[in-house]
C-alpha cells in the first residue's frame, strides 16, 4: 500500500485559501492556491495531500450540502480537477474528508423533509420524530451528532443513504482520481456501513486508501482487513507531547511498545496508524511545547516510530495557535510558505521516509530510555534505523546494543561513530541507518 511508504502534509482548504466562514453562495477559484504550493511539497518531500472538506457546505465544511459539488468558496468541480491534476502530475496523492456519519440542515434531503415533511422520499434518511421539536423550531425533532443540531445524522442502515455515499465517492474517484478518504468521526460510522465502503473502493480502485478518525479506545474497531488501513493515532500524539513537556520519555516509549512492540499481545504490530503532532482540530505543537528546542525532537519522535508521518500546513516552519482561539485560528491563511531550519529537518525526514523500509515496516524495539533519553530500533529485512532523542539540555553518553560501529544520520547525512557508545549532544535526535 502506497500510504505505508510516504508521508502527509494536511490542509483545511476553506482557512488554507483564506475562505469566509459563512458560505456566502459567491463563487471564486480559490482552490487553484493549492497548485502554487506544489513546489513547497515538491522541495518538502510529501507524497500525499490530505484535504479537510472540499464539498459544498453551510459553514466550515463538516455540514455538507451536496456531495458531488466542490465548495463555490474554493471554486467549480472543474478547478479541483486541475488541483488533483497537477498533483498527480507531480507524483503525489489525493486524500479527501469523506464527511459520512452527518450532512449539514442545508442538505438537499434535509432541506426536503423541513419542506415536505411526511410526504418527503427523503424522512427515512435521517433519524426523524415528527412529534417532537428541534432547537432551531423545526415542528420536528432529529438526531444531530453529539447533540450539535448544524450536523445532522445519516441513517447509514438505510440502503438508499448507503448507495448515495458509495455512488458520491465513485464519482470523486472518476471524476478528480482521488487515491483515498479520510472518514471523520469514523468512530460513530455504522460499521456494516465501513466494510462496505471498504470492497467497494477496492473495486474501483486498486490500493484505494482509507484511515479513520478515533479520538481513543482500541483502533481495532475500525481497522482491519475488512474496514480502515489506518487510523488517527491520538494516543501517541498526546503521549508525545506530554513526555517532552513532563521529560517523562517513558510515557510515549510505554505506548509505542504497547501499540507495536514485539510482545505476542501488542495491539497494533503491522498494522499503519497515522502519527501526527498536531491537525486542524488541536493547538498547534509550536504553541503546546514547553521547550522550542523539542520542535525538531518531535518531529523526529513523529518520523522515527511506526506509523504514517503527517504534517498540518504551516507547522513546518513552527506557525503557533493554540485551541483556545477558537478553530479558525487553527486554519489560517498563509499567502506563501515559509522555511526556516525547522522546515529544513523535516524535509530531510521526509526524504528518509521515502528511502528507508524500515521507517515504513519496521518492527519497534526499545534499545535505551532514560527520562530525558530514548533510543529505539526499527528493523525489517535488509534495512534498520535506529532512533536517538536526547531531550535534554546537556549532552549524553548512550552505552547500548547498536550491533554496529558506525552509522548514517538521515537528517545531518553525517556519519556517526557510535563503537564506543554515543554522545549525543543536547537537543538532539538521530535517525541512524545501519
Amino acid at each position: 500500500m502506497w500510504a505505508y511508504e510516504t508521508s502527509f502534509y494536511q490542509i483545511y482548504p476553506l482557512g488554507f485559501c483564506g475562505a469566509p466562514f459563512e458560505n456566502d453562495g459567491k463563487l471564486e477559484h480559490r482552490i487553484l492556491k493549492v497548485i502554487d504550493w506544489i513546489p513547497h511539497f515538491k522541495k518538502l518531500g510529501v507524497g500525499a495531500i490530505l484535504f479537510n472538506p472540499v464539498f459544498e457546505s453551510d459553514t466550515h465544511g463538516y455540514n455538507t450540502r451536496d456531495y458531488k459539488k466542490i465548495d463555490v468558496r474554493l471554486g467549480t468541480n472543474a478547478d479541483f480537477k486541475k488541483v488533483c491534476k497537477a498533483l498527480h502530475k507531480e507524483g503525489i496523492k489525493v486524500v479527501l474528508d469523506g464527511v459520512f456519519n452527518h450532512a449539514g440542515r442545508g442538505f438537499f434531503g434535509f432541506e426536503d423533509v423541513l419542506k415536505n415533511r411526511w410526504d418527503s422520499r427523503y424522512k427515512d434518511w435521517f433519524n426523524l420524530n415528527f412529534d417532537g421539536n428541534s432547537n432551531y423550531n423545526d415542528g420536528l425533532w432529529y438526531e444531530g451528532w453529539e447533540g450539535n443540531y448544524d450536523l445532522v445524522k445519516l441513517n447509514l442502515r438505510n440502503p438508499e443513504v448507503a448507495d448515495y455515499l458509495i455512488d458520491s465517492v465513485k464519482f470523486w474517484i472518476d471524476e478528480f482520481g482521488i487515491d483515498g478518504l479520510r472518514l471523520d468521526v469514523a468512530y460513530c460510522v455504522d460499521t456494516d456501513f465501513l466494510k462496505r465502503l471498504r470492497y467497494e473502493t477496492g473495486q474501483f480502485k486498486e490500493d484505494f486508501f482509507l484511515m479513520g478518525e478515533m479520538i481513543g479506545g482500541d483502533y481495532n474497531r475500525i481497522m482491519g482487513d475488512e474496514l480502515c488501513h489506518s487510523a488517527t493515532n491520538y494516543e501517541c500524539y498526546k503521549g508525545m507531547y506530554s513526555a517532552l513537556n513532563s521529560m517523562n520519555l517513558f510515557e510515549i516509549i510505554h505506548s509505542l511498545l504497547r501499540q507495536f512492540g514485539p510482545e505476542n499481545w501488542t495491539l497494533y504490530r503491522g498494522k499503519h496508524l497515522l502519527s501526527f503532532v498536531d491537525n486542524h482540530d488541536v493547538s498547534r505543537i509550536a504553541s503546546v511545547l514547553n521547550r522550542p528546542e523539542h520542535l525538531k525532537l518531535i518531529y523526529t519522535l513523529m518520523f522515527g516510530m511506526p506509523g504514517i508521518p503527517t504534517i498540518y500546513y504551516g507547522s513546518e516552519w513552527g506557525e503557533k495557535a493554540d485551541k483556545s482561539q477558537g478553530d479558525p485560528a487553527l486554519r489560517p491563511c498563509f499567502d506563501s510558505p515559509k522555511w526556516n531550519d525547522l522546515t529544513d529537518t523535516i524535509a530531510s525526514l521526509c526524504k528518509a521516509r521515502e528511502k528507508s523500509m524500515a521507517l515504513s515496516y519496521g518492527g519497534f524495539a526499545s534499545l535505551l530510555l532514560t527520562n530525558r533519553q530514548c533510543i529505539f530500533e526499527r528493523e525489517t529485512d535488509g534495512d534498520r534505523v535506529i532512533v536517538v532523542i536526547n531531550a535534554d539540555e546537556n549532552s549524553f553518553h548512550a552505552d547500548f546494543n547498536a550491533r554496529a560501529g558506525k552509522a548514517t544520520d538521515m537528517i545531518s547525512g553525517n556519519e556517526i561513530d557510535f563503537g564506543g557508545g554515543l554522545d549525543i549532544p543536547p537537543y538532539t535526535g538521530y535517525l541512524l541507518h545501519i
